[in-house]
């Protein structure tokens, strides 16, 4: 679709992803690239006596995991994009937590598309990443990209 096709979508949601796991093992690996080694994250044992009752993934690595559930949706694409960048976000709040475990998912609302210049679309969307099972989501928070055509 164009750009133009997809602004056209404002205010509706264009994309659900597959589910994806978060295991321990991609918890503790994001626990050696950032360096945060908090116990509630990569102890087991710990962890089970706290009020989560085990290990639970990073706030941030939730975050990071917005590309990767991105990629893995069918939805809303404009054709013909030569390159996309992250350009930030907004008012990301981490709701619930997500176990070690559980599979969480990506919905995609499409906030805004403007044309920052010619070939060059900045687009906003409302993201939220659903826990499997749960009534709470793991996040909210508006994702902006940059793409150019």
């Amino acid at each position: 679709m164009t750009p133009q096709e997809l602004a056209a979508k404002t205010g509706e949601v264009i994309g659900v992803s597959d589910w994806f796991e978060v295991s321990q093992d991609r918890i503790n690996k994001f626990a050696e690239a950032t360096g945060d080694f908090q116990f509630i994250h990569i102890d087991e044992e710990k962890a089970k006596l706290t009020p989560f009752g085990g290990t639970i993934a990073h706030g941030f690595l939730t975050l990071s995991l917005i590309p990767v559930l991105g990629a893995m949706t069918e939805g809303a694409r404009v054709d013909g994009i030569k390159m996309g960048v992250n350009y930030g976000g907004n008012k990301t709040r981490f709701i619930s937590p997500v176990r070690a475990g559980k599979r969480v998912r990506a919905h995609t609302k499409l906030l805004e598309l403007v044309e920052k210049r010619p070939g060059q679309w900045q687009q906003t969307n409302e993201i939220t990443i659903e826990i499997e099972g749960e009534d709470k989501p793991a996040l909210i928070c508006e994702w902006i990209t940059l793409f150019f055509v």
